[in-house]
């Protein structure tokens, strides 16, 4: 089935999609006040099976951030307070190749002039509709300047991430990333990526790191379910590296292929089996 027609699991009942309603004046239409995960599946040709990448650490952080906002949805009729009716959607959507801005072999990239939130106002830890309102901003921002997308600074002026994505860093044939604590969600893929390049051989930081460094870096980044791992050309004009995708890069991406559709026997415990 194609994306507009399609079946999805909404208030405990298998519908058709269009027959899935919520309330036009509930809290999480007005205020954004749900929580989500994207969670990417794969298909292997060779054993015939879909597999989700890495299903258990996306429930348990869907829970984390159920904790924190203290629900999933809230439908019917209430205010941005509300605690009540609460109710769960789950979507298959077939997703490959139909989103332009993820789609890209590289990109150009622009420090965007909006902050990320902050623990103290917003937390990027919790993955709720509202949070992305600020990765609108800059994506917004970026592309009405002529950019692929955007990489926010956080309120102490370091990096933090993209709007939907982390971010890496390569100088000297040290992978960098910022700090979980530098406004950074707490990325599955991230996660990945560090446990791919300690098996690969490739020393990984995880430090703060200034915007000027991501001008002289050798190579660039970013990642997440939706990206998976796409390299960065240039960052406010300036080249990155060569302007192409780095050695180190590429490495990573392949790995991280071959390990999400089923053929690397070590990493198998990533991935649930849907057939």
């Amino acid at each position: 089935m194609n994306t507009v027609k399609r079946f999805i699991w909404f208030d405990g009942k298998i519908v058709d999609v269009n027959d899935a309603k919520i309330n036009v004046l509930s809290p999480t239409s007005q205020f954004g006040l749900n929580v989500f995960e994207g969670i990417r599946c794969y298909w292997n040709k060779q054993s015939q099976q879909l597999y989700a990448f890495r299903l258990e650490d996306h429930l348990k952080r869907l829970k984390r951030s159920q904790k924190l906002l203290q629900t999933l949805f809230v439908d019917g009729f209430g205010s941005w307070s509300s605690a009540s009716p609460v109710n769960m959607i789950i979507s298959p959507i077939q997703k490959a190749k139909t989103n332009p801005e993820y789609n890209k072999k590289g990109l150009n990239c622009c420090i965007s002039s909006w902050r990320r939130i902050s623990d103290s106002s917003l937390s990027p830890r919790i993955k709720c509709g509202a949070n992305y309102i600020n990765s609108r901003m800059a994506q917004l921002e970026a592309l009405k300047n002529g950019y692929d997308t955007a990489i926010f600074l956080n309120a102490h002026e370091t990096v933090s991430e993209g709007p939907g994505s982390c971010l890496f860093m390569v100088k000297d044939g040290v992978l960098y990333t910022p700090l979980l604590t530098d406004s950074v969600l707490e990325s599955i893929t991230r996660d990945t990526v560090m446990k791919i390049s300690k098996v690969l051989g490739i020393d990984t930081i995880e430090r703060s790191i200034d915007r000027t460094e991501l001008y002289t870096c050798d190579e660039a980044f970013l990642c997440g379910s939706a990206m998976e791992i796409t390299p960065i050309f240039s960052i406010d004009k300036y080249a990155v590296g060569d302007g192409a995708q780095g050695k180190i890069t590429k490495k990573i991406h392949v790995e991280y292929l071959k390990i999400v559709t089923g053929a690397v026997p070590e990493y198998l415990e990533w991935l649930t089996p849907i057939y």
